[in-house]
């Protein structure tokens, strides 16, 4: 049994979670019995695993001494951090601040692969980061374009995707050209106003500061001083790839997104995030960076599902 007391009763209620939730996420993860009593608990169980619960709590506890906001999705990664690596540094990694969203929200990495992409944007003019679907590979980008922009670092920020057909045919969806794209792009629409002032974002857009747009609409341009990401980047072709990759400008900074186990091209054609891994790996500011299904910070059942899938393959 391990007992646990904290000098703050207030923090400690932000640490235990509305109605406990974040003990019980806990519990549910190490098959313990916490317990609280006042700002006290005590931790029933397996030694290790009492013990490594132990290791999260005081470590969380710290944050929150920093005015770290917790949520129950910073419980579950914490818990996936230490899991990994008992000798990791939440404090390090979950107060890597990368950007305030205009709620007062702070965007920073939720666990060791976060943040080395987070370094690793910071360190190359192109990025390729290649892994599955709740990873925070386009979030993140995003976050790190959004605070080069407000810096002024760079002038312009420019999100792209392939608009490819996934079992859909595009032909056959209403309205004009501009119509038919438009659902290819909300992806980044929907985490760009998560991240500014709707109506600041909408005045970026139109002033084309901020210009969303399908990975065609880049041909024949040079990119200058702007932050460039590349979305869903499994479903460009060869042509497509390096078309874009030859675009880039003076100050601009490229991150190309994708997972390579989701790719829709039809049949016959390559896909040019898979060839860029094959003949890219050699050039000094160009990198990759690899997640994984352990890296995926969305809902539990997420990393799950991917796994479900995973197995039905072999």
């Amino acid at each position: 049994m391990k007992n646990l007391e904290f000098k703050n009763p207030a923090l400690a209620r932000k640490l235990f979670g509305f109605h406990n939730i974040h003990l019980k996420k806990l519990s549910q993860h190490f098959n313990l019995d916490i317990n609280s009593r006042g700002s006290e608990l005590t931790i029933s169980g397996a030694p290790k695993d009492a013990d490594l619960a132990r290791r999260i709590l005081i470590q969380l506890y710290e944050l929150l001494e920093d005015n770290f906001d917790l949520t129950p999705a910073d419980v579950d990664a914490a818990v996936s951090t230490l899991k990994k690596d008992k000798g990791a540094s939440l404090k390090a990694i979950f107060s890597n601040t990368v950007f305030v969203t205009a709620r007062n929200r702070a965007i920073a990495p939720r666990n060791p692969a976060q943040n080395a992409y987070v370094n690793a944007i910071q360190s190359n003019d192109i990025l390729f980061s290649i892994g599955p679907a709740g990873t925070g590979k386009t979030y993140l980008a995003m976050a790190m374009a959004v605070a080069a922009f407000s810096r002024g670092d760079v002038r312009k920020i420019i999100l792209t995707r392939p608009a490819v057909e996934a079992g859909e045919a595009l032909g056959f969806l209403p309205g004009d050209l501009a119509d038919k794209i438009n659902p290819y792009l909300r992806p980044l629409y929907d985490a760009l106003y998560d991240m500014l002032d709707f109506e600041k974002a909408r005045a970026y857009i139109e002033q084309e500061t901020i210009e969303i747009a399908p990975i065609a609409f880049m041909r024949g341009r040079t990119l200058n001083n702007a932050f460039i990401i590349l979305d869903e980047a499994q479903n460009t072709t060869s042509e497509q790839m390096k078309m874009f990759l030859t675009r880039i400008g003076y100050g601009s900074k490229a991150i190309i997104t994708g997972d390579i186990t989701q790719i829709d091209l039809p049949g016959g054609k390559r896909s040019g995030l898979v060839e860029a891994g094959k003949i890219l790996t050699r050039i000094k500011g160009i990198d990759f960076l690899y997640f994984t299904k352990d890296d995926v910070v969305r809902h539990r059942l997420v990393s799950e599902i991917i796994d479900a899938y995973e197995k039905n393959k072999k």
